[in-house]
Parts: C-alpha cells; structure tokens; sequence
C-alpha cells in the first residue's frame, strides 16, 4: 500500500467513526475537522495534492474546504481499494471518480467528509452537510426549497421543528442530486423532488417528480438517512447496485 502524505497543518486527523443511524455495507466513509485560519502556503504541497486552477484563484475558506474534502476522498479510496487517487473537478463541477467507483464528497464550516464505495455493491452515493438553519432564515428559504405539499406539513408541523425540516429538505435534496446525477446525467432541482415523510430517528423517504431516464421516473421513491451533530445536519442518499 502507498504511503500516506502528510495531514495538512489545517486539518486534524480523520475520523473513520460512522456519524448516521444506519451504516451501510461495502463503503468508507471518512471526516476532518479543518481550520481555513490554520491553511498554511504549502498545504496542498504537503499533502501532494495538486489544486485546480479555479481553486488556485480562489479564497482561502474555498482553498481549505476542497483540500478537506480530497484528503478525505483520497484516503477513503485507498481504505476501499488501496487506490492512491485523488478526484478531480469534472466540466460539471462534480468530482471524477474511477469509473468502477460511486463517491459523494461534502463540506460545510469546519467539517469535510467523503464516502465511496465499489458499483458493484453501490450504484449511486450522495452526501451532504448543512449547518443548522435558524427559524427566521428557515422560513424566509423555505418557499425557494419546499413544494407545496412540503410547506403544508411544514406550517402543519410543530413550530420547534421548522427550521430543522427545511434543513433537511435542502439537505436531502443536494443528496438525491449527487447520488443521481453520475447516473442519470440529467440536472434538476428543489422542485423536482419531495420529501414524503421523515423521522426524528433519521428515516427519510422521498419521491420524484420527474422523468429523468427510463429507469428514473416521475413517482420512483428512494430512501435516505441523516443526522445532527454540533450544529451540521448530514445527510446520506445510497442507490443499491
């Protein structure tokens, strides 16, 4: 097996513990805490990654966040396959994975993680982290995000729950994005698909709203997962090979 390159000064070492209710087989999923205040000049040297030239040009929040996010890709693969691979930014934005492998990379203030696993047992993997919504900017967000019957049971719900709902419905949608996009190869949006029920226990169960390949049509439902920790909701869609 490859060598390790070093952690960068702005990250603490990773984490292999399972942050979800329901860990799933045949994958890794791998975290850090990173500090944009501690992003050293010979970060990405350090840590023997090459930085793209859109995040060469960009801020140091946006620098740290992507270098996260790669180590804890690059070591996830080489923990699945011993593949020493670090993905790239596809034209579309998203990260390239060897063909033969599903990933999903996320970040939000402080906290990086990716999951990956074989195709062969995984077919589609997306995961996103949020931080926690305050009500005020919940509701003000929540008719840009929810669907029509998902602002009914918003405004039907209890008042103490909204702003984590709307959380997790931008949350689990960027999942469903992420999981379906390498396959469908098709974008779509907020409105596109629907949260039909969720639990405090971390079940979440949604359906499509649209056609988007002869496998993926208007009326398919999927499973999801999530879960809150410090402030960050993380949420998880996992498409069965």
């Amino acid at each position: 097996m490859n060598p390790v390159p070093a952690l960068p000064v702005c990250c603490t070492p990773l984490d292999a513990d399972w942050p979800l209710p329901f860990a799933l087989p045949d994958t890794v999923l791998l975290g850090t805490h990173f500090d944009t205040a501690q992003l050293a000049s010979d970060d990405f040297q350090r840590s023997a990654i090459e930085p793209p030239a859109s995040i060469q040009r960009s801020v140091a929040k946006r620098q740290a966040e992507f270098l996260a996010g790669r180590i804890c890709a690059r070591a996830a693969l080489q923990a699945l396959e011993g593949l020493n691979c670090v993905p790239a930014i596809g034209e579309d934005r998203a990260p390239v994975w060897p063909a033969h492998i599903a990933g999903s990379i996320t970040h939000s203030t402080g906290r990086a993680a990716a999951i990956v696993a074989k195709k062969s047992h995984w077919r589609g993997l997306g995961m996103d982290l949020e931080n926690l919504l305050d009500p005020d900017r919940a509701e003000r967000l929540s008719g840009e995000i929810l669907t029509k019957p998902e602002l009914q049971r918003m405004r039907a719900g209890r008042r103490d729950q909204l702003a984590l709902l709307v959380t997790l419905t931008f949350s689990v949608k960027e999942s469903l994005f992420k999981a379906l996009y390498p396959i469908v190869r098709q974008r779509f949006y907020f409105e596109h698909a629907q949260v039909l029920e969720w639990s405090e226990g971390g079940d979440v169960r949604l359906r499509l709203l649209t056609d988007l390949s002869s496998d993926w049509r208007s009326g398919t439902e999927l499973d999801a997962q999530f879960g809150v920790m410090d402030g960050q909701l993380l949420s998880l869609v996992s498409i069965k090979a």
